[in-house]
């Protein structure tokens, strides 16, 4: 259990921050980076959270999806604030799931059988939830992009990285699934606009 007595410790004054295991790490290193781009993408879901909620449509499903999928995000920043070791026990760290990305999964299969096939790449946009959902899905790709370079240099959970990439797929199909009772998809059309 987590017990936050104080707010500020000022340990990361001098631009280092603790690690899960007691190590310490500039605050540009690229794990701090990766644990960062992770918050970041929660953080833009709690946005569309707000943005579905107020939306006329409700969209219960989606919400509950993503109430799971902030927990997650909680859990993969955890995974990668903690460095793996060599030989490490089970159930010593936090670490990501194959069931986690098998709900991702799930949701993805699930959500897409609704929705009719695309005949062109979809445009950001549409209703605001739907924007929430894009913009949050493209700092999930940054974040995979943060997590892979991360992977060039130390071991990392395998299932820490394809978690961050369903997740960016999930966060498509949820955008789709937003605007189709409103707006529907925002096709890009090639030069039409020359």
């Amino acid at each position: 259990m987590v017990k936050l007595n104080k707010i500020y410790t000022r340990t990361g004054d001098k631009g280092e921050t603790g690690l899960g295991d007691g190590s310490r790490l500039p605050k540009h290193a690229p794990r701090v980076a990766a644990y960062g781009d992770i918050d970041e993408t929660n953080s833009i879901l709690g946005l569309a959270v707000i943005a579905l909620q107020a939306s006329s449509d409700g969209h219960s499903d989606l919400i509950s999806i993503l109430a799971r999928i902030q927990n997650d995000l909680f859990d993969l920043g955890a995974d990668l604030c903690v460095p793996e070791q060599d030989v490490e026990e089970p159930g010593s760290s936090l670490r990501m799931t194959a069931s986690q990305v098998e709900n991702l999964e799930h949701d993805i299969d699930t959500l897409n059988a609704g929705l009719e096939p695309l005949t062109s790449f979809v445009l950001p946009g549409g209703t605001a939830a739907a924007a929430h959902l894009h913009h949050c899905r493209t700092v999930a790709r940054r974040a995979e992009r943060t997590i892979t370079e991360l992977a060039t240099q130390t071991a990392i959970n395998e299932h820490a990285l394809t978690y961050i990439n369903r997740l960016s797929d999930l966060l498509f199909v949820m955008a789709r699934v937003a605007n189709t009772a409103s707006v529907g998809d925002v096709l890009w059309k090639p030069g039409g606009e020359r």
